[in-house]
């Protein structure tokens, strides 16, 4: 049984009791005409009024009981909807005969969903409230709320069960919400700067378009292996190969990987491809769309983020790839191009490397290690070399290097762009070598993607793209320091019996 502490059969009794005074403990159909944020816009003037009570107007609000005081033949209630918390008196003389002393004192309590009637008035303390003229139950909570003064704390209690960190948090929901404004303004300013935007496959025959390791699915009808996307960038290009200019996409990838405070193994991108542009377009772009956002959301440039302050002022910083090393990592400029050197130097740090990396390798491991977490304010990292930029175009000054660029704020990755490969030989050559690392071990190399080099073939205008993680932006723009505070249903270990009932037992003594 679900249901089976004490507690819980206590509330399903008096669900029952209810049902057989001819109450439905979860009726349908109620109506309300009030948010508890509109009682309080519309009624403001009551407190200002010589009566400090208006009883010619009348509002339904419903919401969830949060607070619940007794006083006789009355009491105060807090009821909670998603825009915020009234509160509501009900008063034995104002209800139907006996249903206060029945029904409401007896069978409706903290954690209940209620429709209630009234009229606003003031209270002596000068609050605005409801005053009840009839009540009606919405829905019976089986499971009681934990106990208000410590709330949930819990944050693997709190993952778990999202509605319930909703329910007792209200700044989660606050969260939520301007994750949802985030995605919509970025949405119209790239509608607004002409983009279109598509759908493509979550399916992929071919597991393509960045270096990750896939989740693998099986499609039973044609008997063949499927993977999850870990990147529609393949499939948006296509779409430049057939004609678009402009495109864009926001959706999910999946990435059969570890979890930290930055990732999780589903999880949000953007990602667009902008034909006859280039990738400084891309750093002007993405520039503009923080300068949009800190707008819309009425955000200061200089922004809190823990225990720092970002200053978005732009133009942001851009620094090429091997001149971070040293100005920022303060790695020392003469070992940067020597593989022996750097594995010492790593090895004296304390980073344990394979000898046998090659020099982009253990360069990765040197920006990773001591340039990364240095990258407070918004900072373009360019210039990558071409062996860890396996779709990205050479160039044309250096064939090594790659013209491309990661953007970082507050020591983490939230984009990544670059001008596209459109030459199908080079592309068909990158994809070969990538199969020699795969087949030297490297689980998170490229496949070979034979229709994605033939569509290259038919030619690409040139074209540059850039991905950015909408997880990472939201955590950036509502000062959260894990990935899921900002995903409403994080990927969790599962759990065990015995955690299982640990957990229930927590519940239990926050009652």
């Amino acid at each position: 049984m679900i249901f089976d502490n004490q507690y819980e059969q206590q509330r399903i009794q008096k669900a029952e009791q209810l049902r057989e005074m001819g109450i439905n403990p979860y009726p349908h159909n109620l109506t309300r005409d009030t948010t508890t944020e509109q009682f309080k816009k519309e009624y403001a003037y009551v407190a200002d009024s010589e009566a400090k009570r208006d009883e010619t107007k009348t509002a339904t609000v419903s919401g969830r009981i949060k607070f619940l005081r007794l006083m006789g033949k009355a009491a105060f209630v807090k009821i909670e909807d998603e825009d915020g918390i009234l509160q509501i008196y009900v008063s034995r003389d104002n209800l139907p005969e006996g249903f206060y002393n029945t029904v409401f004192k007896k069978l409706i309590e903290v954690g209940d969903i209620i429709t209630v009637e009234g009229f606003p008035f003031v209270t002596k303390t000068g609050e605005l409230s409801l005053h009840v003229t009839a009540l009606q139950l919405a829905a019976k909570a089986i499971k009681p709320l934990p106990e208000k003064f410590h709330g949930l704390q819990d944050k693997e209690l709190r993952y778990r069960q999202r509605y319930l960190d909703m329910i007792m948090n209200g700044d989660v929901k606050e969260t939520f919400k301007t994750r949802s404004k985030i995605v919509s303004i970025t949405r119209r300013f790239f509608e607004e700067k002409g983009f279109l935007e598509v759908e493509t496959p979550m399916m992929h025959p071919i597991a393509g378009g960045a270096n990750a390791r896939p989740f693998i699915t099986h499609h039973n009808a044609l008997d063949i292996e499927r993977y999850l996307r870990i990147a529609p960038e393949l499939y948006l290009k296509r779409l430049i190969v057939g004609g678009f200019e402009a495109v864009f996409e926001i959706n999910r990838n999946f990435r059969n990987e570890g979890m930290d405070h930055t990732h999780n193994p589903e999880f949000t991108m953007l990602e667009f491809y902008w034909a006859y542009h280039n990738y400084h377009d891309l750093m002007k772009l993405t520039e503009e769309l923080f300068e949009k956002l800190l707008q819309e959301l009425d955000l200061p440039v200089k922004l809190p983020y823990g225990e720092m302050e970002i200053d978005f002022s732009t133009p942001f910083a851009k620094v090429p790839w091997a001149k971070s090393l040293v100005t920022i990592g303060g790695v020392p400029e003469e070992i940067i191009n020597d593989q022996e050197k750097m594995v010492a130097y790593l090895r004296q740090k304390g980073v344990d490397v394979d000898k046998n990396l090659s020099v982009a390798k253990l360069q990765t491991e040197l920006f990773d290690e001591f340039v990364e977490p240095k990258l407070i304010n918004p900072t373009f990292i360019t210039d990558y070399p071409v062996e860890i930029s396996p779709l990205a175009r050479r160039s044309d000054e250096n064939p090594e290097i790659a013209e491309r660029f990661e953007f970082f704020v507050a020591g983490k990755e939230i984009a990544n762009g670059f001008n596209e490969l459109n030459d199908p030989i080079d592309q068909y050559e990158r994809f070969t070598g990538q199969i020699e690392a795969k087949n030297a071990g490297d689980d998170e190399a490229h496949e070979m993607d034979e229709d994605y080099v033939q569509a290259l073939g038919y030619g690409m205008a040139p074209t540059a793209g850039e991905g950015i993680g909408i997880d990472r932006l939201a955590m950036l723009l509502t000062n959260q320091h894990s990935i899921r505070d900002v995903i409403l249903f994080p990927a969790m270990k599962p759990l065990k019996q015995n955690d299982q009932n640990e957990e229930n037992n927590t519940e239990e003594k926050d009652k």
